[in-house]
């Protein structure tokens, strides 16, 4: 294996052209005035955030954010030609569908003349429920099309059989982002359950509820509460084993608790193909919902679904409706004071409706196969990189590095767009309805994922479109997937020497090639199944030191009195620091025989590399949107992805003459080294 993998990277490193390249490094984004060793997210991006204020539509506006709208803007340009365009187009293809779906969401003026009435048929349904015993085979009529909450339901690949795919229950049917919202008495909390309970009121008098508005709101928010309080956290959820709670359909409906629901009518109601098991990933929040809907009146079970539907649907009624939306979901929760363009929100629908069939589109015009040649011979040098990293590793023993190597060597890439297109010709896409296209695409969504079950996984498939700026490992594939559309600058510049864009995009491939080796992703084997390959020795070990990250991230206060949750963000901290690490090492072996230690631009290719990964973090975030996303996001906040991996990094310290004391200096009792 050792033969193969020097066999690729001297035909890789042997590709290596001589060319005219710019540093990559914007001196304009630097603050000179900071030490880079006291802080050096300030030093590489604080002219950054001086120079880019957050725009009033955004919550949080960074290198991530300008990057969107770009392609946004890109996007725009294609379907205006399609919109504006009189020829004609075959029905379901590509240029039909989205070109249709933009034009009906621009379409204000019917879309407030229809007001309410694209929604009253569901409301109707829901209004003609008589009785409890009829409730799953409704929520079961609902579901195709987005709406029923409750619970979640899916079908995904089976964790420890993952050539094969299977339904899942889980968790689900809470309104606001996640349960803390509810569980929460600190006066900022009790402010937002406040505004949300008028948000539930206001739509419910705009759908022509107006009688008890208020009180049904508040049963309303009761009801999700209840929810709340069975759901686990999202620490809890971290955990894969946790989560993998497999049942024969026949045990499932025979157990007492589980099965105490008709979901044999939600089954059929949904038109679920018959399967023979299922996973569910918490048994207690499922346990849970017969004895609330059995105390829940009939009436305040009505107008829990009646909301459901209704804030599904708001941002594709009339404006009064997605203004109301808004209020509550970006200025309330995020601190957005102005809604983006129509143009911008057309777009962002056409996105995440079709969001495959416009990557097509996009790709074609915005894709360049420089860029994954590029791309792919990084992934090589990570993997390299990687491997010698493992091997010298003083910590694991030889029985768990060899299935460490294993794994490593299975890992597969997938880079710019899928190699098969997903099939949207049947759905019926009309220029004059908004509503209707939205919930056709939910529905072929839906049977799509119904097709799934008890068949092997597609390993074909994405889980993002192309045209979306972020990268994922799925380590139920054991892979990392680079769409096209993270493949620019900051992240990787073609214009740019090796040195920044290996702290770039390379640093990001580290780090979805970490995710495989973090707290969770280090559960899943080289197949991607839920399996301990780890001797339980190592496994103590490797806890030992996620443990120092876990601390370290902890003791991050990035508001007053409020911390970064280290357990929440673990993985993503792990990966970070495995990434930059496994990227600086590429690097030198990518340049290994080359001349690399002259500077550019006055900076050594060291510096190059540190900035270019503070560059991709520069960002300015509101109070509200931070607030939030210490409760719900699992990656820490842009500044502390620079500051909190570099100060366990002794090639940063070396790169900028750091020494003990100083900011970027974790104490060496406290210094975090795993991979």
């Amino acid at each position: 294996m050792q033969n193969l993998y020097t066999a690729l990277f001297l035909l890789l490193a042997s590709g290596v052209q001589a060319q005219e390249l710019t540093s990559g490094i914007t001196p304009s984004n630097l603050d000179l005035s900071t030490s880079p060793c006291e802080n050096f997210y300030q030093y590489a991006a604080g002219g950054w955030m001086k120079a880019n204020p957050m725009p009033e539509t955004e919550s949080r506006w960074g290198s991530f954010n300008k990057l969107a709208k770009q392609n946004d803007e890109k996007i725009k340009v294609i379907l205006d030609k399609l919109a504006q365009s009189s020829s004609p187009v075959a029905k379901g293809s590509s240029a039909q569908l989205v070109g249709d779906f933009y034009r009906s969401a621009l379409d204000t003026a019917t879309l407030d003349r229809l007001g309410i009435k694209p929604v009253q048929p569901y409301l109707a349904k829901i209004d003609a429920l008589k009785d409890k015993k009829d409730l799953m085979k409704l929520l079961g009529e609902l579901r195709p099309a987005g709406f029923g909450g409750f619970f979640s339901f899916y079908v995904g690949l089976d964790a420890k059989n993952s050539q094969m795919n299977i339904v899942n229950l889980g968790q689900g049917g809470l309104g606001l982002p996640d349960r803390d919202y509810y569980l929460k008495t600190d006066a900022p909390s009790l402010d937002i359950q406040k505004a949300y309970k008028a948000y539930i009121s206001r739509l419910f008098v705009l759908a022509g509820i107006p009688n008890g508005a208020a009180a049904a709101a508040d049963k309303v928010f009761e009801l999700e509460k209840q929810l709340a309080q069975a759901s686990m956290s999202r620490v809890e959820r971290r955990d894969p084993d946790k989560t993998y709670n497999k049942f024969t359909k026949a045990a499932f409906s025979q157990d007492a608790s589980l099965g105490a629901l008709n979901w044999q009518a939600f089954f059929e109601a949904a038109k679920v193909p018959d399967f023979s098991e299922l996973v569910v990933g918490q048994v207690d929040f499922i346990k849970a919902l017969q004895p609330l809907i059995t105390q829940s009146s009939l009436a305040d079970l009505k107008n829990y679904l009646k909301w459901s539907v209704l804030n599904s649907s708001a941002g594709t009624l009339n404006s009064t409706f997605e203004k109301a939306q808004f209020g509550f979901y970006q200025t309330t929760l995020s601190g957005t004071t102005v809604m983006k363009p129509r143009w911008e929100r057309a777009v962002n629908l056409t996105n995440g409706s079709l969001g495959e069939v416009l990557g097509q589109l996009f790709v074609a015009e915005h894709f360049s196969k420089d860029a994954k040649a590029k791309v792919s011979e990084m992934v090589e040098h990570l993997r390299f990189a990687f491997k010698m990293r493992i091997e010298a590793l003083d910590w694991m023993s030889e029985t768990t590095k060899a299935e460490a190597l294993v794994k490593l060597a299975a890992f597969e890439y997938k880079i710019g767009y899928p190699d098969k297109w997903k099939d949207y010709s049947k759905v019926d896409i009309r220029a004059d309805r908004l509503y209707e296209n939205v919930l056709n695409t939910r529905r072929h969504g839906f049977a799509e994922m119904l097709a799934k079950i008890g068949q092997p996984v597609d390993k074909t498939e994405w889980g993002m479109t192309p045209q979306t700026v972020n990268a994922y490992y799925s380590p139920s594939r054991n892979e990392i997937v680079f769409p096209a559309g993270i493949l620019q600058p900051p992240f990787y510049d073609p214009n740019a020497e090796d040195a920044v864009n290996y702290g770039g995009i390379g640093a990001v491939i580290g780090h979805e090639f970490s995710h495989g080796f973090d707290d969770k992703g280090s559960k899943y084997d080289a197949s991607g199944n839920l399996s301990n390959w780890w001797t339980e020795e190592d496994r103590q070990q490797f806890e030992a030191r996620t443990g120092k990250i876990v601390a370290q991230f902890n003791g991050y206060e990035v508001l007053e009195g409020i911390n970064i949750n280290g357990s929440l963000t673990q993985g993503e901290n792990i990966a970070d620091l495995a990434g930059l690490t496994m990227a600086y090492y590429a690097y030198i072996h990518a340049k290994e025989g080359q001349d690399i230690n002259l500077k550019v631009e006055g900076y050594t290719w060291q510096q190059r590399f540190f900035l270019g990964w503070a560059q991709v973090w520069a960002q300015n975030i509101s109070e509200k949107e931070l607030r939030k996303r210490i409760i719900t996001d699992s990656h820490s906040p842009g500044e502390y992805r620079v500051r909190g991996p570099l100060a366990n990094m002794p090639e940063f310290w070396e790169a900028w003459g750091c020494s003990t004391g100083q900011g970027m200096v974790a104490p060496e009792a406290v210094q975090v080294k795993i991979w």
